[in-house]
């Protein structure tokens, strides 16, 4: 059975799962939509059997699919993701799911009325590091992480806007986000304090904060910092290091560093995250098995919930309880 695949979103991400997915064996991409006919059939044209189409409607219309890839900016959730769980057509979505809550929620409604297969970017899931990180977790006692997302802007016009893209920590940093509950657990308050420092004042239009921490109390009773800044040109980081009973695990998107007393074991990650994660939903699509998929909507609008609280508690100055 060869699955069709249509790509809502013509920009890096659509194209780069467009390769993969036309590598794999029983895949064919059939279908593009962007912002405009001319990107949506540019995006098409390496692709034998795939259209560009300008409307989420007229590519459902016209092509008969056995799932979509929605690779979009955040401020673009919501119509395409409706449109799928209506026709109860499986999709994967890249985070963040949204720029504020009440979207992702309704979209979250419409999956559970259907009881539709989803997935949701949150690669890190997938990486064997990660897992090993996991494993080891679970003989040990987490006490305490710190997280960092340290980079520079992004050049895309949304993402300097707090109302496109929802801000640093909703777009970039919810991966740590998302990791710390996978290894860590749910989290039950949030507390946050953003700044504007340095990049409104050398590029046009910056509403997004620069720099900002966020202190997290999870359900287990273990805390995390999780701090970011798209102020730095160079020297950038991005990963959590987990402090337990036992040492220091270190994850970041390359490896897991193991610190215990007189040892430091290093775990290379072998596999191709966005691969296995891409095995997993198709696995799901043709045989109704999810157990694989390890991000589904459901959980990742848990991971949003956080982000959405960060960003109230440093417009408020208050903590904010999510259960």
């Amino acid at each position: 059975m060869t699955l069709r695949i249509g790509i809502a979103g013509t920009g890096w991400f659509g194209r780069m799962h467009a390769e993969k997915l036309a590598a794999m064996e029983g895949v064919s991409v059939s279908a593009f939509c962007g912002t405009s006919l001319e990107k949506a059939e540019t995006a098409a044209r390496p692709y034998s059997d795939a259209r560009g189409y300008d409307t989420i409607e007229a590519m459902l219309e016209d092509r008969k699919l056995d799932a979509v890839y929605i690779c979009t900016p955040p401020f673009a959730h919501g119509e395409i993701e409706l449109a799928l769980a209506e026709r109860g057509i499986p999709f994967l979505v890249e985070k963040p799911i949204g720029v504020d809550e009440e979207t992702p929620s309704r979209i979250r409604q419409a999956i559970a009325d259907k009881g539709l297969i989803t997935s949701v970017g949150y690669h890190f899931r997938y990486m064997d590091s990660t897992n090993h990180a996991k494993e080891l977790l679970a003989d040990r006692t987490p006490l305490m992480a710190l997280g960092q997302w340290m980079g520079s802007m992004p050049g895309v016009y949304w993402w300097r806007k707090m109302e496109t893209s929802g801000g640093q920590f909703v777009e970039q940093t919810t991966h740590i986000v998302d990791l710390t509950r996978y290894l860590l657990g749910e989290v039950n308050e949030v507390y946050a304090a953003y700044g504007s420092r340095h990049m409104a004042q050398v590029e046009e239009g910056v509403t997004v904060p620069d720099v900002g921490t966020v202190t997290i109390k999870l359900a287990s009773g273990a805390v995390a910092t999780i701090s970011n800044t798209c102020a730095i040109p160079a020297g950038g980081h991005a990963g959590l290091q987990i402090y337990t009973n036992t040492g220091v695990l270190q994850v970041t998107g390359e490896a897991l560093v193991d610190i215990e007393v007189d040892k430091k074991t290093e775990y290379r990650s072998s596999n191709n995250p966005y691969v296995r994660e891409n095995e997993a939903f198709l696995h799901a699509v043709r045989t109704g098995d999810r157990s694989q998929i390890l991000s589904t909507y459901e959980d990742a609008w848990e991971t949003h919930r956080v982000t959405m609280a960060a960003n109230e508690s440093a417009r408020t100055g208050l903590p904010v309880k999510l259960r």
